[in-house]
């Protein structure tokens, strides 16, 4: 019985490898909530006022560490991405803050515990 401890502990940690992925992340900005400006008030002259253009929020730098993914939102196809499909994840930080990626990453559901590695990678 003893000769089959080794071949069998080899298997479960063959089978075990076998269930983890690793994809490649990019930081996403954070969702931008837009609210519309408050109509003009008109005096005796009458006033223009003109709104700026919202402000593009740049991606933050990708942080490492554990969480779970609470959405996921397909993104619009376009060239830069080559035609992959990319989805946006909002993952909650075991730290408690929010981290916004896209990927190409398939297999990933809402609710799943995930690594986000220094190395730019998403393993689930």
């Amino acid at each position: 019985m003893s000769k089959f401890y080794f071949p069998l502990s080899l298997a479960a940690v063959a089978v075990l490898g076998a269930c983890a992925s690793s994809d490649p992340v990019a930081p996403a900005p954070a969702p931008v909530v837009v609210v519309p400006a408050p109509a003009p008030v008109v005096s005796a002259p009458p006033v223009v006022v003109q709104q700026s253009a919202p402000g593009v929020v740049a991606p933050s730098a990708l942080r490492p560490g554990f969480g779970r993914v609470e959405t996921i939102t397909a993104l619009p196809p376009s060239a830069a991405t080559g035609g992959t499909t990319m989805r946006r994840f909002g993952i909650k930080m075991e730290d408690g803050t929010a981290q916004y990626v896209d990927t190409a990453a398939q297999g990933i559901n809402v609710g799943e515990r995930i690594e986000l590695t220094r190395d730019g990678q998403i393993k689930h």
